[in-house]
């Protein structure tokens, strides 16, 4: 059974930070395509930050030079470092995973797995 657990979202000023952190549980991050997607209410979903299991990493163009994911193998937990945060980041952000091997536009599309998501409000 597979569990992807977000923290960390919450309510921000604009140049503001966060770090989301997802826990995963039937699922080992190291060895599967891992992400963070993000929807905003009226708007479709679209992903954020891509890392393969080569620790390989891929943002969206929005937030590309802000936002940094990454993995922490022993904790079997994935991040998601966000800084000069603008309202336009508001969105419900979700972990995201799969077994297979992906590329980042395939991955946005058909992850097998997703949290429950943690919200994320820039004012």
């Amino acid at each position: 059974h597979v569990q992807l657990v977000e923290s960390g979202g919450g309510s921000v000023q604009a140049g503001g930070s966060l770090t989301l952190a997802c826990a995963a549980s039937g699922v080992t991050v190291s060895a599967s395509s891992m992400g963070w997607v993000r929807q905003a209410p009226g708007k479709e979903r679209e992903g954020v930050a891509y890392i393969d299991v080569s620790s390989r990493t891929t943002v969206a163009d929005s937030v590309k030079g802000r936002f940094t994911i990454s993995k922490d193998s022993a904790k079997n937990t994935l991040y998601l470092q966000m800084n000069s945060l603008s309202p336009e980041d508001t969105a419900m952000y979700y972990c995201a995973a799969d077994p297979r091997p992906f590329d980042w536009s395939e991955f946005v599309k058909f992850h097998t797995y997703r949290g429950q998501g943690t919200q994320v409000t820039v004012s």
